[in-house]
């Protein structure tokens, strides 16, 4: 200590700048500058950087975090020719600039330049003071810190993020983008020196206030840069002609909901990993801001501008949501998580993209997937569209008719309910929801609640996310993908199907399923699009999703808060949406027409639905072309009433041709016959069934055909009617007796309206020859009588003749 104080007394000089020194660490300690190493607010940014959606920092202040080799050099020219020439080179104050302030000062009475460096402008902003000497003072003792902590490179940062712009935007990058509609990176020479001097009086020179005043602060500083020999005077001129205008600032929301999502995302995310570390705290000033999505910024557009032209044409409370993602990448290109974020009457701040609603009848695609992957069909086995009880479980189709025989291929396509929950049934709800859940599509079921038959007509919930992600398999060789929406996502793939059986969806899909003509020409505009709907109980949920080129897309309509919306289902209000989207995004080559391995085709024959060339002439009473797997051709399903062989035997009286039995008839005659499935049956014309040998049985052998609980009564089977003298038809009435629920009347193998409770109808017959009358009820149980019809013969006609 005492060696100390002599030296101190021996060096006085040196001792008081040592205590100077010492005393204004210290004071640096104690007091540091306020450097913002917090988010000051958020932006989210598409896929080319260009924002989506802007939030403000805790002081209502609008930024958008930039560097400076981000801004255009034009702006870096002329903001360090005019602001700071010596930028890089003083230690955050000039003397030479604050003594001529101060001449400037003492020789006009006020204040004519301040002399502030960019360090001192950058202390100003982050801690305004008072423009006096005292607050100047101050203000060179934050820049002096500023430049004692960071480098020359973080300090034009902060500039350039924090200079005042006017009104609440601050900085160059929002700056450029709120006035001028575009990146600070594209800045010409007029526009950069427009809002290098803005900051100068934020107020008085805003472009889209005072525009004439703005001109004359900005040709001041294009003279100068010319003077200053950084721009040649030929380019000063052509920048000097350009007019100063600007729009008021506002922020243009896209992809509203999507950015909130990715907000609410990124703060948890900062909140998990927020570190003290300096280097990376200035990392932050730059960048912890800005959050990059994978969104393509022209794709988002035009989906908004789609939902926007269709809004005004829904009712009042319904919203609209609508995903387009890349099939190879996953990537979200649009993301509309509703139809108008600035109406609050369709609940425009729900986002239905992840909204948990029933998908309808969208699931059916990977059922038949399944399906064919277990072998159980082709693509044209036969199945029955017909009424039929599974448990207690009805299900009716949603055009309330049926159609009897169908292929698999016609069943998926017109997206037919009874098929479909008779496949779910064979092949288990709970294996086909884990399959489901397995490739990222995840069933919600009430608590407690098992998986049903229900869930393949939309008894659970699902988004139009997963759903999106689904549909990929089909694009994609079976593959199912997570949806990434920022380009650091995991990339999630789950087999959903065999390559095999996702071509075959999408063939029927978007085609029709013909192997003689897999994928239908496209219609001029270049764009092949495999989709399926869905309409969920009720008229809740309409939905319409499908794979085209490079994109999978979705669409969802429908009332967030699962109000029924009557007459609103996916064929007539989201297939239309989605099919307008495909045909607008940019061309992309079409998705792969060759076979995978394992596929192929076969003609086989209904009913029974084996290899066409496997099967005798007589039993081939329908045949098709199919697509098959790994060389399998299944038969038909087992028939659900009768425990039979496809193949059977009936006897024939040779006398009357009426079915009978050997015990019955001893000359009777064998024919062998290929059956149809007992409910299909009632859907044969009667010339069909006569060849089958499906005739009534003789009165003199029992009736032993009948299947299930339900007999016609009110004529015979064989009986001959002739209509009066005079008339055109034949008027029949007919009663059910027994059967349960509702009652489905067939003519002659074509359902009629009479679709009721009512176990009485009658028919109306206006042509003469065979006919058959058939009713079924609700649980699938039939009977059917099968007569004849004559004219009458006009007697005073035949007088004449």
């Amino acid at each position: 200590m005492q060696r100390c104080w002599q030296w101190c007394c021996r060096h006085p000089v040196r001792a008081s700048f040592a205590l100077l020194l010492s005393l204004a660490l210290l004071a640096d300690q104690l007091f540091p500058p306020p450097i913002p190493h917090d988010e000051p607010g958020m932006v989210v940014v598409a896929r080319d950087g260009t924002p989506l959606r802007a939030w403000p920092d805790a002081d209502g202040v609008w930024r958008f975090p930039v560097t400076p080799d981000k801004v255009s050099k034009n702006y870096l020219d002329a903001l360090l020719t005019y602001e700071d020439r010596w930028f890089y080179w003083h230690p955050g104050v000039n003397p030479l600039a604050l003594l001529r302030a101060a001449w400037q000062w003492l020789a006009h009475g006020e204040i004519v330049s301040g002399g502030s460096t960019l360090s001192m402008q950058v202390a100003r902003a982050l801690e305004p003071v008072p423009r006096s000497l005292t607050g100047k003072l101050r203000q060179i003792a934050r820049a002096l810190q500023l430049e004692l902590r960071l480098s020359k490179r973080e300090i034009l940062t902060l500039y350039l993020n924090h200079a005042p712009m006017g009104g609440i935007v601050e900085g160059v990058e929002m700056a450029s983008r709120s006035y001028l509609g575009k990146s600070a990176q594209t800045l010409s020479a007029a526009e950069a020196t427009m809002l290098v001097v803005l900051p100068q009086a934020p107020s008085r020179l805003r472009p889209d206030r005072h525009p004439e005043k703005a001109q004359i602060y900005r040709d001041k500083v294009l003279r100068r840069m010319a003077q200053l020999g950084h721009w040649t005077q030929a380019d000063v001129d052509d920048a000097l002609i350009e007019k100063v205008g600007a729009n008021p600032p506002r922020l243009a929301w896209l992809a509203p909901l999507a950015a909130e999502r990715l907000r609410q995302a990124s703060k948890r995310q900062h909140a998990q990993k927020r570190s003290s570390a300096h280097a990376a705290q200035m990392e932050n000033l730059s960048q912890a801001m800005i959050v990059k999505s994978t969104l393509d910024r022209e794709i988002q557009t035009l989906l908004e501008r789609m939902l926007a032209d269709k809004v005004g044409q829904l009712p009042r409370f319904v919203s609209m949501a609508a995903m387009v993602m890349d099939n190879k990448s996953m990537e979200v290109l649009g993301y509309a998580g509703s139809a108008d974020f600035s109406d609050t009457r369709r609940f425009s701040h729900v986002d239905m993209v992840r909204g948990i609603r029933s998908p309808g009848s969208t699931l059916k695609p990977f059922l038949y997937a399944m399906a064919l992957d277990d072998g159980l069909i082709h693509s044209e086995s036969l199945l029955a569209d017909t009424p039929q009880s599974f448990s207690g479980y009805d299900p009716g189709n949603f055009q309330a008719s049926f159609s009897g025989p169908v292929s698999v291929s016609e069943a998926l396509q017109r997206s037919l309910n009874v098929p479909a929950v008779d496949l779910l049934d064979r092949i288990g709800s709970s294996r086909f929801t884990a399959r489901l859940s397995s490739a990222g599509l995840r069933l919600r079921l009430p608590k407690d609640a098992m998986p049903n038959l229900s869930v393949i007509l939309g008894g659970a919930g699902t988004n139009l996310e997963e759903l999106v992600g689904a549909y990929r398999s089909l694009a994609m060789e079976g593959m199912a993908g997570a949806p990434r929406i920022t380009p650091d996502a995991p990339v999630r793939e789950a087999r959903m199907m065999s390559a095999g059986a996702a071509f075959i969806i999408r063939s029927i899909l978007e085609g029709g399923g013909h192997p003689d003509q897999p994928f239908v020409e496209d219609d001029g505009s270049g764009v092949r699009l495999a989709w399926k709907t869905g309409t969920s109980y009720g008229f809740r949920d309409a939905w319409a999703v499908g794979v085209s080129g490079r994109y999978t897309l979705g669409v969802w309509v429908g009332r967030p808060d699962g109000t029924p919306n009557p007459g609103f289902f996916g064929a007539n209000v989201a297939a239309p949406l989605l099919q307008q989207i495909a045909f607008a995004l940019p061309r992309s080559a079409p998705l792969s027409q060759q076979r995978p391995a394992g596929v192929s085709t076969a003609q086989i024959c209904w009913p029974l639905g084996v290899a066409a060339e496997q099967t005798a002439a007589a039993h081939c009473h329908v045949k098709r072309s199919a697509w098959i797997l790994k060389d399998t051709i299944p038969p038909s399903l087992p028939d659900r009433l009768r425990a039979r062989s496809l193949v059977e035997t009936l006897w024939l009286d040779p006398d009357t041709h009426l079915r009978t039995t050997p015990d019955c008839q001893p000359r009777a005659q064998q024919h062998e016959v290929a059956r149809w499935p007992s409910l299909l049956e009632a859907w044969l014309s009667p010339e069909r069934k006569q060849e089958l040998g499906l005739v009534p049985w003789s009165p003199d052998c029992p009736q032993t055909n009948v299947v299930g609980s339900i007999k016609l009564m009110g004529i015979n089977s064989g009986s001959r009617l002739r209509t009066a003298p005079g008339k055109q038809d034949v008027v029949i009435t007919v009663d059910a007796v027994g059967g349960s629920g509702q009652h489905y009347w067939l003519l002659d193998g074509k359902q009629t309206d009479h679709a009721s409770g009512k176990k009485r109808q009658s028919f109306v017959i206006n042509s003469a020859g065979a006919h058959n009358i058939t009713v079924i009820d609700a649980g699938g149980h039939v009977d059917s009588v099968a007569f004849v019809v004559d004219k009458a013969v006009d007697k005073e006609v035949n007088k004449k003749n």
